[in-house]
């Protein structure tokens, strides 16, 4: 039996406050895809893939209607609704983030991404896309028994145990689709770079002090790190485009291609190098 996220109490009534949901949340989509992998176990990957992002989109779906019926919802598994645009607030969800680890025997990298973006100005509408703020955010780790979240955020991470102890910078990396100039990057900063699954994972480990910064670069959505970025700017980190302008969420638009989240001291050094190397 796969150890739960949630304990029996949780289950039986939603909390009320967005973080504390957005825990729960994650918590439960992520226990149902835990029994989904040892139910159909790994001989067929894709539809083991396929099972996972449908029936945990459908789970996330459900309670916010049932939970949030105010609230709009953009989901990577579900249809664009542009009335999202005119909403106040909106719910930024990635059913199952890593999918191709999930559908891989013995992978723990990748996760479920719970997000709220909330306007900062009620009822403006369509006349300012993208003007408000992330305003919770859970991302579960189902496979590492573990879920990060805003309502009681971890505490600012050490720097990585490598870094700390003299030797190089720690960055996560795609481990199927790194940016071309990344290596000149780790160069350029005496850095490792350290493959990992999910854009969840690779927050989380930032999150957690095990490696010192994410870049990534070539595309990706928001609801790819809207959640996760919600934990790590809650918890202190440094969170940006690579050119250093900030994050916009509910735009028209959901292709949010590029994204450095690392340690607010790594920022400013991290960023000149990532103009030398992408000019």
């Amino acid at each position: 039996m796969t150890q739960s996220l949630v304990n029996g109490a949780e289950r039986d009534s939603a909390p009320a406050a967005d973080a504390t949901f957005a825990r729960w949340l994650a918590s439960r989509a992520g226990d149902l895809l835990l029994e989904l992998r040892a139910e159909m176990g790994h001989g067929d990957m894709d539809a083991l893939r396929a099972a996972g992002d449908a029936r945990s989109h459908e789970l996330i779906v459900r309670e916010l209607a049932h939970c949030r019926p105010a609230d709009a919802v953009l989901s990577e598994e579900g249809a664009d609704d542009p009335a999202r645009l005119d909403a106040d607030r909106v719910w930024i969800v990635d059913p199952l983030d890593g999918t191709r680890e999930f559908g891989e025997e013995g992978r723990a990298d990748w996760a479920v991404h719970i997000g709220l973006w909330q306007r900062t100005a009620p009822g403006a509408g369509k006349l300012t896309p993208g003007a408000g703020k992330l305003a919770a955010g859970a991302v579960a780790l189902p496979a590492q028994h573990r879920v990060f979240a805003t309502g009681a955020a971890p505490p600012y991470p050490p720097l990585s145990h490598q870094a700390a102890s003299g030797g190089k910078l720690r960055l996560a990396a795609s481990r199927s689709r790194p940016p071309a100039f990344l290596s000149a990057l780790a160069e350029q900063l005496g850095a490792e770079l350290v493959p990992m699954g999910s854009a969840g994972a690779k927050i989380a480990a930032v999150i957690d002090g095990d490696v010192d910064a994410y870049v990534h670069a070539g595309g990706q959505y928001e609801w790819d790190s809207a959640a996760p970025v919600a934990v790590a700017t809650a918890t202190g980190l440094h969170a940006s485009r690579l050119d250093g302008s900030g994050l916009e969420y509910n735009r028209p638009n959901p292709l949010l291609p590029d994204l450095v989240v690392c340690r607010k001291d790594l920022a400013s050094r991290l960023l000149a190098a990532l103009a030398r190397c992408t000019s």
